[in-house]
Parts: C-alpha cells; structure tokens; sequence
C-alpha cells in the first residue's frame, strides 16, 4: 500500500498516468471515495498513461465508456446506481473484464462484494483544502519512490 497527497485535478491526472504503467490486463482498478474527489480525473490520467488519447468523462448516466489507444482497452464504470446483482449483471461488468480489459470503477463501494480477489483499490481523500486530495493504492505492485514523486506531481502529463 502507497498513499500519495496531491494538489491539484492535474497532479492526480499526473500521479495516475504514471500509475498507469503498471497495469495490464485484465485487472480492475476499484474507486472508493465521495462525490467530487477525483475519481474521473484519475481515470483521466490512468487513459492518458495508457496512451489513450480520448476525452474522458464520467459515465454517470451511460454507465460505461469504452476507451481504446495503446494497444490497450479502458472500461470506466460508474457504479452508482447498482442496487443489485441484477443491475450489476446489466452493466456487462463480467463480461468486460473477461475481454483482457482494464476496467476503471467508480462507486465501487456499490458492488464490493462482487470484485475479483485482486482488484486494486485505489481510494481518494479530501485533504487538508479543497484541491488536495490523499489517494491511497493498494493490492499494487506500483511504487514511487518518493524521490522521483515531485517531478512527477510537478511536472504533470508532460513528462
């Protein structure tokens, strides 16, 4: 387990791209963290880190968006509205992450009970104002050094 502090929309975009690196599918990238804390934003950076060269949104209403660039394919869910293991099956959440995909999900909280024994977690604070943000990874091999994090943060996507 990692946990990162950032400052800003950007250095979260940025911490997640290089997070990015270390993924390969299929694996499922599980968002747990209240409304407004940067659960899209991360999925931003984790598409611009897979060479996903996309707008990226949030699937509130579709559900899921499908992202490919990279070689690779980027399911992002939002789980809000899943009551049930119904719902849940009409998601074509299973389905998906039989495909090899890398499924990014929000309002994971919603369906805890049904993700993959590896699933990695990845949960998202308020911080100490309202553009910080204290994002913990876990059930990752993804290590940053903390010597190599301020170019990272500082830097953002562009490097």
């Amino acid at each position: 387990m990692q946990t990162f502090v950032t400052d800003s929309e950007r250095e979260t975009e940025a911490l997640a791209a290089r997070f990015a690196s270390s993924l390969h599918g299929p694996v499922v990238v599980a968002f747990f963290g209240g409304l407004g804390m940067g659960k899209t934003a991360f999925t931003r950076g984790l598409a611009r880190g897979l060479g996903i060269d996309a707008e990226v949104s949030s699937p509130t209403f579709a559900l899921v968006h499908e992202y490919h660039g990279g070689g690779k394919t980027l399911y992002h869910f939002d789980m809000y509205r899943v009551e049930s293991w119904d719902d849940l099956y009409a998601t074509g959440f299973f389905d998906f992450y039989e495909t090899g995909g890398i499924l990014a999900v929000e309002w994971s909280e919603n369906i805890e009970n049904a993700l993959p024994e590896h699933t990695i977690r990845v949960t998202i604070a308020r911080g100490e104002s309202d553009t910080q943000r204290i994002i913990t990874i876990q059930n990752s091999e993804f290590i940053i050094p903390n010597s190599e994090l301020a170019p990272i943060l500082f830097g953002g996507l562009n490097k």
